[in-house]
């Protein structure tokens, strides 16, 4: 093996498993919540054996897969160039790692660059899916033998379920199945099976999603069939039918035609792609112009960094459009190495609330030095002065970068904005007093 290859093989087993976990369904806390999709570009493939001939295929059957996944079509396998793009799917590789199980089978797991990968579809004129991703809620009625039951998000044993869950993880698409307490609501199946939108929405209104698929699954003939309907996100409309010899290829026709429809809303054009990648990175903490100007001046000063631009200040919330070089994993690992930015992950992320509407009437009450500020907020406390001097710093900094308000966790203006970024959103909170002996220049 290469200098190369042993170095790329040195990939991490912890990073592998939690790359294959956050491939898996969600469901979450609170209605209309987009989905962070990280292991778009993460894959695992059977292969025959650890030849340099045998890797490549491998190689390549793992681009096709990722291919599939980001530009949203399995149509992209047909354009004119992919040969040459699949031709050099070495070349993209950020890591894999070989692995032999003891059953004798041999597997390649393999990490490509989001950056390199989104390269190679515009080249080929392809669009690109980004990783933020509509949740769709599906509740899967399925018939069999006379007998109807709902399939939930613990029926890990069954067939339907299983090939939900694996087609879904296939094409990258978050989907969600109802908690195992709807499971003997009769009446809820009914609905489902009559496709009663607006019951089945009363029935369950504390469900997260952001599109919601009413499903029926029936036999005839020795064929599946699968009709369902959609409710929100403007995907409303009559009932679509697939056909299908078998649970497994019937959930595959399914969720085919789900991202499909999904992408070609919300991929983005070849010509959009760019030379230079940018990536939206959310910082909690910001409380005064001086911590804007310092985060800003600290990742300007990564190496990556090719221009740093506000886009957006919610309180002590700070969203910074960064154009950069590279991939995208490079820059992260930058600002690893600054003890200012602590990571969070968006289940640890506390959304900037709404602010809460008063009569005019109503006097306002005097809000705390430390609360988070809002742009309506009075002068007279330096903190909220603040608040103010960031926002116009961010509107003459970010004045050429177009408004994005794509965290996740969402605010009620977020959801159809974060859809439209091609890479995950990034979350830190900004400690300002680095550790004694850092590097830092502050």
């Amino acid at each position: 093996m290469s200098v190369k290859g042993q170095y790329l093989a040195r990939v991490s087993r912890a990073a592998v498993r939690a790359a294959v976990l956050l491939m898996g369904f969600a469901f979450l806390g609170a209605p209309a919540q987009a989905v962070t999709v990280s292991g778009l570009y993460f894959v695992e493939v059977p292969v025959d054996g650890s030849s340099a001939a045998q890797l490549q295929q491998g190689y390549e059957e793992g681009l096709r897969q990722v291919l599939v996944r980001v530009s949203g079509s399995r149509d992209v396998l047909a354009r004119d160039g992919v040969q040459s793009v699949l031709a050099e799917a070495e070349s993209l590789l950020l890591s894999y790692q070989f692995l032999r199980g003891e059953d004798g089978g041999n597997r390649l797991q393999m990490s490509f660059g989001a950056v390199g990968v989104n390269r190679a579809l515009a080249s080929i004129d392809a669009p690109v899916w980004g990783a933020n991703r509509p949740l769709t809620l599906a509740w899967i009625a399925v018939e069999e033998r006379g007998v109807r039951r709902l399939i939930t998000d613990s029926d890990e044993a069954d067939q339907w379920q299983s090939a939900f869950v694996q087609a879904a993880s296939e094409r990258g698409l978050p989907v969600a199945l109802p908690p195992e307490n709807f499971r003997g609501d009769r009446e809820l199946l009914s609905e489902i099976w009559g496709q009663f939108i607006g019951r089945v929405r009363s029935s369950a209104p504390d469900t997260s999603h952001d599109v919601m698929a009413l499903v029926r699954v029936s036999q005839s003939g020795g064929q599946w069939r699968a009709g369902w309907v959609f409710d929100g996100m403007a995907m409303d409309g009559g009932e679509e039918v697939v056909t299908a010899p078998n649970p497994q290829a019937l959930a595959r026709a399914v969720i085919d035609r789900w991202a499909d429809r999904y992408a070609g809303r919300y991929a983005v054009a070849a010509g959009e792609v760019g030379d230079l990648p940018q990536v939206d990175i959310v910082v909690q903490g910001i409380q005064s112009v001086e911590d804007y100007g310092k985060a800003t001046r600290v990742l300007e000063g990564f190496t990556p960094v090719q221009a740093v631009g506000a886009s957006r200040v919610k309180g002590d919330q700070l969203t910074l459009r960064v154009t950069f070089n590279g991939e995208l994993d490079q820059l992260k690992e930058y600002v690893a190495l600054d003890p200012r930015f602590i990571p969070l992950d968006a289940g640890s992320f506390v959304p900037e609330p709404e602010p809460e509407k008063t009569a005019p009437e109503e006097a306002k009450p005097q809000s705390d030095a430390g609360s988070a500020p809002e742009a309506e907020a009075t002068p007279e406390s330096g903190v909220e002065s603040d608040a103010g001097a960031m926002e116009n710093a961010a509107s003459e900094q970010g004045a050429e970068a177009a408004p994005v308000s794509g965290e996740l966790p969402l605010d009620s203006e977020g959801a159809e904005q974060a859809f439209e970024s091609l890479y995950q959103l990034l979350y830190y909170r900004w400690q300002p007093s680095p550790a004694i002996g850092n590097a830092g220049e502050e």
